[in-house]
């Protein structure tokens, strides 16, 4: 208390000019998020705190200084919801990835890492906030496994979250997925919900009365919003929508007409799933703020959407603006209406690569280097018994997670069914890999266009185990178990030849490279699929995301094909 009691005097008297500053940002134009004014003058900071703002500023003396050059300042770029396993890189290279781009703080649900680790995923990401420059939000993940439908690697229950609530950089709970069970009453989920100060939601194409018993429930905002009718309705029942733009569910300019003035206290800009060469190339949050703009969006509004709307969605009242008392997240841009970032600074430091020397992360742990855990597969595992197949074609949807079921004759040979590159239908498998039953499911899916090859990877949300998709049972077989043999990661196989691998030996969702090599190795990948003929931009993420049975309309997971609107298997 004491402490606490002599900060509040210190920047008071630096405020007030009865002290001198520890550090100021001089020269700058600040761009207010209340009024949408511009005001030049200088911002004092005290710690981690901004204690003063304005051209009143000028006239405290600072112990070290930065000169803004006119730069126009805004508060840092907030990422509502995100899952840092996604980009594919450890923590600390994560935020020197994102950082550049303005981002200071983000939403992180680590429920890829904790369906394979459980609470020792909570763990590692709560020692690594401890130590990165931006601030971290742990969201409890809540669906560990996300449904009964598919074999997970870890189970964690309401007495595990209500024993981390209150933990330092942890404040609330992930996205409640199993909607179902929400509206179905079940006690345990239930639990999870009244255990938590927030509750991050996962509600896509919910409408009437499901939104509304889901709504009730204490769930206040939704990422999955893929219609812009269906976003409207979530607004109108009071649950904010975060727009997402993410590396293969892009609803940004689905999303558009929704940014306005009048609706800006409940929107905010989400990532969700972004990987390293996808922020290399096309940015983070500044890019979607440039591409609202751009598109004729309110300047006011959309810088909103990034900030202060963000933080007060988030929960997080202490950020969200340029002003005394919030935290020293502020981006200095060249350009507002493209969103140049020039500088950073995180908590009142500013970003550079010493920052990040400096700091000695956590190792991460021994057992999260060995999760995959089977026997390599055979050809005859790859058969599919007309007998046995019950069933829709999975169809992808172009720049969405959500799929459509395609009823169209497979063909078949001496009693089993095959692909058709004709049809665009090729084989489908999730494997089992934590080592606890060696299932194997099985399907079809339609729209990636492949005339030859394989992909496989360790990526499957959100259990994660091994999915593969290809022309011949050759090539699937030999991208299985490359992975299997290897420990996961992605792969590319073409005439019985591996193209590329890149190694994710994190628990098979995460490289321990630095995020340029990372970038790099993915540019690879990318190149080589491109020898499949493969039509679409980022085929593994969406075969990653087709065994998640929480997302419509059909998906497979280890245990076989799932009727997501049922909630059932074929």
């Amino acid at each position: 208390m004491n402490a606490k009691l002599d900060e509040i005097k210190r920047n008071i008297a630096v405020a007030t000019g009865a002290q001198k500053a520890s550090f100021a940002i001089r020269n700058v134009k600040i761009f207010h998020m209340t009024d949408g004014s511009m005001e030049e003058g200088d911002i004092l900071i005290e710690g981690d705190k901004i204690v003063g703002v304005g051209a009143c500023c000028r006239r405290i003396a600072a112990e070290k200084e930065f000169d803004g050059k006119s730069l126009y300042a805004v508060p840092g770029f907030i990422d509502t919801h995100v899952h840092i396993e996604s980009s594919l890189l450890t923590p600390r290279e994560y935020e020197k990835c994102v950082l550049p781009h303005g981002v200071t703080t983000a939403v992180c649900d680590p429920h890829e890492l904790s369906n394979i680790t459980g609470t020792a995923a909570w763990d590692y990401f709560i020692a690594c906030a401890e130590k990165m420059t931006m601030d971290l939000i742990i969201r409890l993940s809540s669906c560990v496994p996300a449904t009964h439908l598919e074999t997970a690697g870890a189970e964690i229950s309401s007495r595990d979250i209500l024993a981390y609530q209150g933990k330092k950089h942890v404040y609330g709970l992930g996205e409640m997925m199993n909607v179902l069970g929400v509206l179905f009453r079940d006690e345990e989920i239930l639990t999870k919900i009244i255990s938590s100060p927030v509750v991050d939601g996962h509600a896509p194409l919910l409408s009437g009365n499901a939104l509304n018993g889901c709504i009730t429930a204490c769930v206040r905002n939704c990422h999955e919003s893929s219609l812009l009718e269906e976003a409207e309705e979530k607004l109108r029942r009071g649950m904010n929508v975060l727009i997402r733009e993410g590396s293969t569910a892009k609803n940004l300019d689905t999303l558009l007409p929704l940014i306005n003035l009048k609706n800006s206290p409940f929107l905010a800009f989400c990532t969700d799933d972004r990987n390293p060469a996808d922020i290399w190339k096309r940015g983070h949050i500044d890019k979607m703020i440039a591409h609202c703009i751009e598109k004729g969006a309110d300047m006011l509004t959309v810088y909103r959407l990034a900030t202060y709307s963000a933080a007060n969605i988030a929960s997080l009242p202490d950020r969200g603006l340029v002003a005394p008392g919030r935290r020293a997240d502020i981006v200095l841009l060249s350009d507002l209406e493209k969103c140049k970032v020039e500088y950073t600074f995180a908590g009142g430091k500013k970003v550079e690569p010493s920052l990040f020397n400096a700091v000695s992360f956590p190792p991460v742990p021994e057992n999260f280097l060995h999760s995959v855990k089977r026997e390599k597969v055979t050809k005859e595992d790859l058969l599919i018994r007309k007998k046995d197949w019950r069933g829709d074609v999975i169809k992808l949807v172009p720049g969405s997670l959500i799929t459509k079921k395609l009823s169209i004759p497979i063909p078949e040979k001496d009693g089993y069914l095959l692909g058709d590159k004709q049809q665009d239908i090729q084989k489908l498998f999730v494997l089992e890999r934590h080592g606890k039953n060696g299932n194997i499911g099985k399907g079809f899916v339609h729209g990636f266009g492949m005339e030859e090859g394989a992909i496989a990877t360790s990526i499957g949300h959100d259990s994660h185990n091994i999915c593969v998709t290809g022309v011949s049972d050759e090539d699937i077989l030999l991208a299985a178990n490359v992975l299997i043999e290897k420990g996961g990661g992605i792969v590319v196989v073409k005439a019985g030849a591996v193209l590329a691998h890149l190694s994710l030996p994190l628990c098979g969702l995460m490289s321990l490279d630095p995020f340029e090599k990372v970038v790099e190795n993915l540019e690879e990948i990318f190149e080589k699929v491109k020898l499949t003929s493969c039509k679409i931009d980022e085929p593994f993420m969406a075969l990653a995301f087709l065994p998640l049975p929480v997302i419509p309309e059909i998906k497979l997971t280890d245990k076989g094909l799932v009727d997501v609107e049922k909630f059932c298997f074929y």
